[in-house]
């Protein structure tokens, strides 16, 4: 392989085969490189056919070229502007919790407790008119 391309730089090519972690881009007649799934678009893509088929021309930019390994990695969202993001909607405020005031902690079951004594002498002199 030659170094003929350069990290970096914004070339043509076309898809000429797609595996589950990435598709192959013929540059020119003798090189190909890689466009690892992560580097198709902005967001996530659960699969490459989705948005890919062999034979798309394709737009690239060369991430990274190793010339013992003789590999080029390719990126297709680095030619592409990434969109907006809209900000996910606020979630509503909900009620605040007050502090427990002393008065209020006094309060509490406590005047169930004594309306319950209440009641039950109600509820017993009701027993006893009925009789």
């Amino acid at each position: 392989m030659t170094t003929k391309y350069e990290s970096g730089s914004v070339l043509t090519g076309k898809v000429t085969g797609i595996q589950p972690y990435g598709a192959f881009v013929a540059l020119d007649e003798q090189t190909q490189g890689l466009v690892h799934i992560s580097e198709i678009k902005h967001g996530f893509v659960k699969d490459i056919n989705d948005v890919l088929s062999v034979g798309d021309e394709v737009k690239v930019k060369v991430i990274q070229v190793d010339e013992e390994k003789g590999k080029i990695s390719l990126s297709i969202k680095a030619t592409e502007e990434e969109p907006v993001r809209q900000q996910p909607k606020k979630p509503r405020r909900q009620g605040t919790v007050k502090a427990a005031t002393p008065e209020a902690e006094a309060e509490g079951f406590n005047t169930l407790k004594d309306k319950l004594q209440e009641w039950i002498e109600q509820s017993q002199a009701n027993d006893l008119i009925k009789k």
